[in-house]
């Protein structure tokens, strides 16, 4: 089976702001991919651009084989977006917005968002507007699910929500997608969530990837290295081995892609002695801040 979707070369600019620059990732049917990335780096433009909305500088964007600008419309019916937030139709009940969007998909599985809803134990006369934003979540992800689209775009569906309420998201996608063989990509703000959640992923710098891999050959890649000492200030720099570091007093931190010997020896280059170098065990948010930055 071909890729569900393909990215070559993709490029976009806001007037003098380039954005995205040979942006170029593929997703494989039944995969869970994370787009992960610090804001403004262009993880909305690029779904702008797989969904249609926009039509890229340069670059070819596919979706099921389609030009992502021209997808027919019975291909658009297989794709479920989440896109920034939890939008319905405040004003109608539980059971008046799924009888609404049950009109626009033919493969419509109701039964999925009825077994979400019960959960909440509500009535399903009960108006959107007057729940929470958990709650108007789950009314999200039950429309999403009964959808019963290929493939899921979410855009940071975690906005807004508390722990419980992302756990039940990722939770109810990780179940579903593996029992129906689905495809997700998904962008978060919450990067600790993803790593129960994601098969692949692709970290986006500004312009450019700093990283596409599994998930599980990424976390076994990245390693941070730790020593004290004030002789690094104004010496450290990104080269060689050194992906990225950041200094708090005496502490030093290096985050890198290769061994110790090979972090010795960048130091080494840059006039710093580092005798007591020491490898730091991180879980994917200080993975992904080491690798970004902070700031």
């Amino acid at each position: 089976m071909s890729s569900v979707i393909e990215c070559r070369n993709l490029c976009h600019s806001y007037g003098r702001k380039e954005v995205l620059r040979n942006l170029n990732f593929t997703v494989e049917p039944g995969r869970i991919f994370g787009l992960l990335g610090k804001n403004g780096v262009g993880k909305s433009t690029t779904i702008n651009i797989l969904m249609g909305f926009l039509q890229p500088s340069s670059g070819d964007c596919r979706i099921f084989g389609e030009p992502s600008h021209a997808i027919l419309p019975e291909t658009r019916r297989r794709i479920g977006l989440l896109h920034e937030g939890h939008l319905q139709y405040g004003y109608m009940s539980i059971e008046e917005v799924e009888k609404f969007y049950s009109a626009f998909y033919p493969r419509w599985k109701r039964e999925l968002y009825y077994n979400l809803m019960d959960k909440l134990g509500l009535p399903y006369t009960h108006r959107i507007f007057r729940m929470s934003c958990g709650q108007r979540s789950q009314v999200t992800l039950g429309l999403i699910l009964a959808q019963d689209a290929d493939l899921l775009i979410l855009d940071d569906y975690s906005l807004g929500l508390d722990a419980n309420y992302r756990r039940l998201f990722i939770d109810f996608l990780k179940d579903y997608a593996a029992a129906r063989e689905k495809t997700i990509l998904v962008t978060s703000h919450i990067v600790q969530d993803l790593e129960r959640f994601v098969d692949d992923i692709i970290i986006l710098d500004r312009c450019g990837v700093i990283c596409q891999s599994t998930l599980k050959d990424f976390m076994q890649s990245v390693k941070c290295f730790r020593f004290r000492g004030d002789q690094a200030l104004g010496r450290l720099r990104r080269e060689g081995a050194i992906v990225n570091f950041d200094v708090v007093g005496e502490r030093v931190d290096l985050f890198t892609f290769e061994d110790r010997e090979a972090l010795l020896s960048t130091l080494k280059g840059l006039g710093i002695h580092a005798p007591d170098l020491e490898e730091i065990p991180m879980g994917l948010e200080d993975a992904f801040i080491g690798v970004t930055g902070k700031y």
